[in-house]
Parts: C-alpha cells; structure tokens; sequence
C-alpha cells in the first residue's frame, strides 16, 4: 500500500472546501499504472466543479492533469515501465494527489526536450488549443480571428499556434498589461475588453473586417457581443465561462447577425478514443518541440496552499498556466 496526499471537497463553494487528506493506495491493479507525480496542471473546469456550476458526485476530488514518474504497473501493462516520465488527461477527476493509480492508455511518454512542468502546464490546454485549431474549425493562413482571454492559458497557446499557422490574429484581455502578454504570445493586435467599445476596436485592428472565427472562452461579458464581431457565415466557438455562463439566445438571432455558425465544443470527447489521444499529443508535443507553441507557467502552488492557486485563478491575477506541485 502506498500513502498518498489527496485533495477533497465533501460539498460546493469557496476553495475552503478544499480538504488536502491522506488515503491508502492499493498497488495498481489490471491495466494500471502507479505514478508519483511531479506536477500536477489546474484548469478553470476545476473552479466551474468546485462550485458547483459543473456538478460532480460528492464527495471527489479536482483535477485532470498531471505528469510524473512510472514507479509500479499493474499487470498486463508493456507499454510503460518504471522510471518512464509520463503525463494525463482524461483518467477521471483526482489529479490533485502526490500519487495516484492510473488507467495506462491514459498515459503519454513525454519526449526527452520537454519537462514534466511543460507537460503538465500544457497537456489540457494545449489540446484544447490544439480541437479548436484544427478541428472544431481547420484555421488557414490569411483567415482572421478573434481569441478572448489571450493572455490566459489556453489563450496565449491558441494566439500563438493559430499565428504560426497563417492566421490574422486579434486578441482581448480585461487588462493593459495583459494585453501586452496577448501580444508577446503571438495576437497581431491586443484589445483591452474592458472598454465598452471593443467590438468597434476589433473591426478598426481588421480594416474593417469581421472575424472568421471568433473563440470565446469568457462567456457572459464577451458572447452577445461576439456574434456582433464575426463574419457572415462565420463561427463563434464557446467554450469556456470565465465570467459567467453565456446569456440564451434565440436561433433566429444567428440568422439576424450573418447566418453565424455557433457551437459548444468541449476536449473530453476529442480525447475519448486513447489512440486518438495519444496522436493528438504527439502532435501537440512536436508543436512545442519546434517552437510552434511554449508552455508558460505564471505561478505555482503547492497542495498544502491548494486554496490560494483556486483564488489566484478567480481573480484572474495569473497570466499563463498554473501548476500544483505536489
């Protein structure tokens, strides 16, 4: 049996109800894998569920990523092995631990060059940037686009990729400074959204033009006024609600504003299939390997100090990714 430090809440709210607690491991059973993980990623799903507003089974643990060091398997596992530098996603919420048993097909090597801290930061966010790149919408050079929250995790991966892949690109952030880091990581322009009158910004930085695709991951304080920044036929991609869940609206509205396209995509049923999963990051790995996008880490936290990486996120005080090191 191994000791492991596990973060729980036993009911919704604030990250008081974060509780870090010790459980006893069994070895890693069928298929398992167990790691002593070295960093731990956080995600802005991790607040949504520690609220409420995403519900989970209570009582849980928080997290979906990490990465750290094979130190057991599980029979019938070949394809790791003690020592193996590894990174997940998409094993079940519970990342928040210093060990934990993990399904092997959920397991990605990670490639001499890139560190468990990159792997870890990156992994959920870079393969959000990554579906919403080249799936969710396939981003051609010339194309212009609108992120929101450029300076946040995923936003600063998504700015720089779509750059190198052609792409005019327009960012917003709630802050001067931000937007200074939206620029550094890759927008064209940077438009503080703060101001009321960022959509007129956005159309000036574009020479008029509205943008082929706009992702959003804000939600209420950006969406409504979203539609009013993308072109006919355009896509308006929502996925994520920093300040809120986005506002209903009615069908006949997308019609109003251009025959827009509006979706609500999610990483979870891009990553389903492991295989597709695996190649997904490969792909994400060779883009951070050849300079393509970069893992920035603005803070980090220990477990111990678990509710301060929680209140850094909801003040949006960070800038770049936050990881937990157990």
């Amino acid at each position: 049996m191994k000791t492991a430090r596990v973060v729980r809440i036993e009911e919704c709210g604030g990250p008081e109800k974060m509780m870090l607690t010790t459980v006893e491991l069994p070895p890693p059973g069928d298929g398992e894998v167990l790691l002593r993980q070295t960093a731990v990623g956080f995600n802005y799903i991790d607040v949504y569920q520690r609220k409420g507003i995403y519900p989970l089974p209570l009582p849980t643990g928080l997290g979906y990523e990490a990465a750290g060091i094979v130190e057991a398997v599980g029979p019938g596992v070949d394809q790791h092995r003690p020592g193996d530098r590894v990174a997940y996603i998409n094993a079940g919420v519970g990342a928040y631990a210093d060990y934990r048993n993990v399904p092997a097909d959920r397991l990605v090597g990670i490639p001499a060059g890139v560190t468990n801290e990159q792997a870890a930061a990156l992994l959920f966010k870079g393969l959000t940037a990554h579906y919403l790149l080249k799936k969710t919408h396939e981003v051609k050079p010339g194309e212009i686009i609108l992120v929101h929250a450029a300076a946040g995790g995923v936003g600063q991966i998504l700015s720089q990729w779509a750059k190198g892949l052609g792409a005019f690109v327009i960012g917003t952030a709630g802050t001067e400074a931000k937007c200074a880091i939206a620029r550094e990581a890759g927008c064209d322009v940077a438009i503080n959204y703060s101001d009321e009158q960022w959509p007129a910004a956005v159309l000036e930085a574009s020479g008029g033009k509205k943008a082929d695709v706009v992702y959003d991951s804000v939600g209420k304080d950006t969406f409504l006024k979203s539609l009013d920044c993308t072109a006919q036929f355009g896509l308006v991609v929502l996925y994520g609600a920093a300040s809120g869940l986005a506002p209903a609206i009615e069908p006949d509205l997308l019609n109003k504003k251009g025959c827009l396209f509006l979706t609500r995509p999610s990483l979870f049923p891009h990553i389903a299939d492991p295989a597709v999963f695996r190649a997904n990051a490969e792909n994400l790995f060779d883009a951070l390997s050849a300079g393509m996008v970069t893992a920035r880490i603005g803070a980090e936290f220990s477990l111990d100090n678990i509710g301060a990486a929680h209140a850094a996120a909801e003040s949006r005080a960070t800038q770049g990714a936050i990881l937990i090191i157990p």
